[in-house]
């Protein structure tokens, strides 16, 4: 499974530096796309793409300082703040989905069409089956940090 984790990590060298040339991280993508249709604490938006919650504030405020989201009141709970994406921001999404699908396409097309389709729909089974709740561990390995200027 060593191959698994070397075509992730390289994926995600690959993504990190694509998205770079747009000024966003993955983990800001991930944040500004989970605030995108909903009303969504810093919380809730944490939970949703599993960061801690000091990585999500330190996100966050780079997200603001672009210009790209802001903190709002809840229009339901007024103790609340929700992440609102502006239009600047859901304008990067627009561009980092794009990337994000070239990268996606470029590395699939690298397989032959039958292969390409097996690995996808053996990947799908993987996440949303047998991998899609993480093993309870007491020391879980960290997700490497994404050290990105977001604009």
């Amino acid at each position: 499974m060593m191959l698994l984790h070397r075509t992730s990590h390289a994926l995600e060298t690959e993504l990190t530096a694509r998205l770079a040339e747009i000024g966003l991280t993955p983990r800001a993508r991930c944040v500004l796309s989970g605030a995108l249709d909903a009303e969504h604490t810093q919380s809730e938006i944490a939970e949703m793409i599993s960061i801690d919650k000091t990585t999500m504030v330190v996100t966050l405020d780079a997200l603001e300082s672009a210009g790209y989201a802001e903190r709002r009141p809840s229009a339901t709970d007024r103790r609340a703040r929700v992440v609102a994406v502006t239009e600047s921001g859901r304008a990067i999404v627009e561009k980092a989905d794009q990337v994000v699908a070239d990268v996606y396409e470029s590395v699939l097309s690298s397989l032959p069409a039958d292969e390409r389709e097996g690995m996808v729909r053996g990947l799908t089974r993987l996440t949303e089956g047998r991998l899609s709740t993480p093993m309870p561990c007491e020391k879980p390995p960290r997700k490497r940090a994404l050290r990105h200027a977001v604009g």
